[in-house]
């Protein structure tokens, strides 16, 4: 890892850090406290963590070529609550009849999810895997779009679909990467070489679509 991505990814740490001490002042406020904003800061706790060990141990901890080390397999397995946590807090923020049964399905699939990474379940893992994250993407991805479509959020809120969207595209990269394949044009030079600033992107656009959305 060279010092741009350090740098980049620390940036990414302060984001995240910004977004916590937003979320804490939402949830201080009687009138924008929400149970989402603790599925939020988790999101945003997590990509913190995700960010510092990167800085301090390198791209190897993410196990790119073949399914790495323990430390990896944890890595890949608690990185999955940045979109899951994200994705229940909008569910619970915008269709909370629907959020505990919403809520057990990411549990369920973070819980298979470690079963597959940790059991070696090479074959069992790439269907786990991106089926529930594709659950969470796409969660992340429409619930933004309708929010806005019914004049409940402002157009602001697009930038939460934004985000869900690249880390959607990097977390497909790197789920094709782990299992010893590749994504169309996504190498592992290629996606060490960006993974930093979409991490970035993926942090400022989650901090300013939950900032500026409310109307």
């Amino acid at each position: 890892m060279n010092l741009f991505d350090q740098l980049v990814l620390l940036a990414t740490g302060l984001v995240a850090i910004y977004a916590i001490w937003m979320l804490m002042g939402k949830q201080k406020d009687e009138a924008t406290r929400h149970i989402a904003n603790y599925y939020y800061m988790t999101s945003f706790a997590v990509l913190l963590v995700s960010g510092l060990l990167l800085i301090f141990l390198g791209w190897e901890i993410l196990g790119l070529l073949g399914h790495g080390s323990s430390t990896s397999k944890l890595v890949a397995v608690v990185a999955t609550l940045i979109p899951f946590s994200l994705a229940i807090g909008l569910v619970s923020q915008f269709y909370p009849q629907h959020e505990k049964l919403y809520a057990s399905t990411m549990l369920v699939g973070v819980v298979l999810i470690a079963i597959s990474r940790f059991m070696d379940m090479g074959t069992f893992a790439k269907i786990i895997y991106p089926a529930f994250h594709s659950i969470a993407g796409l969660t992340i991805f429409f619930i933004p779009i309708l929010t806005v479509k019914n004049d409940l959020m402002s157009k602001c809120f697009y930038w939460v679909t934004l985000g869900g969207t690249l880390i959607g595209l990097g977390g497909i990269a790197l789920a094709f990467l782990t299992a010893g394949r590749q994504l169309l044009f996504f190498s592992p030079e290629f996606v060490l070489m960006i993974l930093a600033p979409l991490l970035f992107l993926t942090a400022f656009s989650y901090m300013w679509g939950l900032k500026r959305g409310a109307k």
